[in-house]
């Protein structure tokens, strides 16, 4: 099966559809799958539900599908670096389930591994627990947390072979290998793509039984979030 598409666009244009969740790797603007990103918003479909730790910044990252106004939920850890995703809550257009980070990437991981629930100390006494099941184990409570599943995943690696085995490079792995377990379809880009055979099977970070579409983009922006240089 060929998993290869020409470009960003063929690769999302007959799977995408208005009200779907997605699930979204990157950490700020770290490893994220910008031209994925920008074909979803140029797709037009709206009423979103994304899973993301954040919502990029104005205007780049998912940042841009606040400001068109496709995405109507976020599922996240974190609201800064972005004014319009701020507003957008504070103003009560944007629902906002906020999730613990490491709880969200268990969440990803958990519902890629076909595990319902599970249950963590995380949270326990405070809002992230309210209308949740608390049990007790050992003396100690915890709060139960449902997992996640998305419709679609858009990941970032640096590289794949033609059978959709990953390489993710640093930092930018992040949260990028539990939304490629997650979703239900998984389209990846990447920087570089290889023969198969070519990484040896204890490097390949996300194995290719998860990896449906992948889409080359040999030149990223990677844009970063607060550029500080020392004075000369």
């Amino acid at each position: 099966m060929n998993k290869v598409y020409g470009s960003a666009k063929e690769a999302l244009a007959d799977i995408v559809k208005d009200g779907q969740t997605f699930a979204v790797g990157g950490f700020g603007l770290c490893g994220i799958p910008e031209a994925l990103i920008a074909a979803l918003r140029d797709s037009g479909v709206t009423n979103l539900t994304a899973i993301s730790n954040n919502a990029g910044v104005d205007g780049f990252g998912l940042g841009q599908l606040l400001e068109t106004r496709q995405i109507k939920k976020m599922i996240s850890s974190y609201v800064g670096e972005n004014k319009e995703f701020e507003r957008q809550y504070l103003a009560g257009e944007l629902e906002l389930e906020f999730t613990p980070q490491g709880t969200l990437a268990e969440k990803l991981r958990a519902g890629g591994c076909g595990i319902p629930a599970f249950f963590t100390k995380t949270g326990v006494g405070t809002i992230v627990a309210e209308g949740k099941e608390i049990r007790e184990f050992d003396g100690e409570k915890y709060v139960m947390e449902r997992s996640l599943v998305a419709d679609v995943a858009l990941v970032k690696a640096w590289k794949a072979d033609k059978a959709g085995n990953l390489v993710y490079r640093h930092t930018a792995r992040n949260f990028n290998p539990m939304c490629a377990m997650a979703g239900k379809i998984t389209v990846v880009e990447v920087e570089e793509i290889v023969e198969n055979g070519t990484f040896e099977p204890a490097d390949v970070h996300t194995p290719s039984i998860y990896v449906h579409r992948i889409v080359l983009n040999k030149n990223p922006e990677k844009r970063i979030e607060q550029r500080t240089v020392s004075k000369a």
